[in-house]
């Protein structure tokens, strides 16, 4: 018998972890390789804005870097902080909001690499996060920023599916459109985590509300705060050598963001 709970996937750190936290290798190596080709100086202290789980902050610090985040979900900072201690890191995770924030060091790095950005429901937010990150960034770092644009031609995807196990645990994920408002910007997402174990079937229900981005209004959003530039852009394979042309069907971008 499935058990169906109504609740926030962020109060559950394990299950998005396996989730999210299965494709880390390309992710990293990518970051590092921005790091090395589009800041100024060598990249040691990196920052994560809503870190959720940690499932990077983790992977960095063992390669090397001081790492540090912020997320505004306590259970998820609570697990980031727990795994980084288990390894013999500092618990340097921190509940905080994304749009209000300072860091006591200057970060030669930041990232936010899942879309989370867009959970920043109005264009005062977007920007007062841009304008934090910018804060923190010492001059010549970088801000690898990660989104879905609503592409201006075609028609946008609306669903999306993963799957991920670990040892006697695995979990199936979809996410599907609700409803989309273009003229507030609104978009809603129904997410469903199936969650088995050999003894239990367990499916959480959760909702997500996204602001949406065409490619003009991200540009416009990063022309706004004038200590960030975009220097690059690729898409969500993470080819250090192979970036993209934003254009109006492109979905999928990182962003190379740098502080001028």
């Amino acid at each position: 018998m499935t058990e169906t709970i109504r609740a926030s996937i962020y109060d559950y750190p394990r299950y998005y972890d396996l989730v999210f936290g299965s494709d880390w290798k390309a992710e990293c190596d990518f970051l590092q390789a921005c790091f090395d080709r589009f800041a100024t100086g060598t990249v040691r202290r990196v920052f994560e804005p809503a870190c959720g789980t940690g499932r990077l902050m983790f992977r960095l610090a063992k390669a090397g870097y001081d790492v540090s985040g912020l997320d505004l979900n306590e259970r998820a900072v609570e697990f980031c902080n727990e795994r980084l201690a288990r390894h013999g890191f500092a618990r340097s995770a921190f509940v905080a909001d994304m749009t209000d924030f300072r860091v006591r060091r200057k970060v030669d790095a930041a990232f936010n690499t899942i879309n989370s950005f867009r959970h920043l429901l109005s264009e005062r937010a977007a920007r007062a996060h841009l304008q934090c990150v910018a804060e923190a960034l010492r001059k010549g770092g970088l801000y690898l920023l990660g989104i879905h644009l609503t592409p201006t031609r075609g028609r946008p995807s609306s669903e999306e599916s993963w799957s991920a196990r670990r040892g006697n645990l695995a979990v199936n994920t979809q996410m599907w459109e609700l409803d989309r408002d273009p003229v507030e910007r609104i978009e809603r997402f129904a997410m469903q985590f199936d969650v088995y174990t050999p003894t239990r079937h367990m499916r959480l229900d959760d909702e997500l509300v996204l602001r949406a981005y065409s490619m003009t209004q991200f540009q416009q959003l990063v022309d706004s705060v004038p200590s960030l530039r975009i220097v690059e852009t690729y898409d969500f394979h993470y080819e250090i050598d192979q970036p993209i042309e934003v254009s109006e069907t492109v979905e999928d971008v990182v962003y190379v963001l740098k502080k001028v």
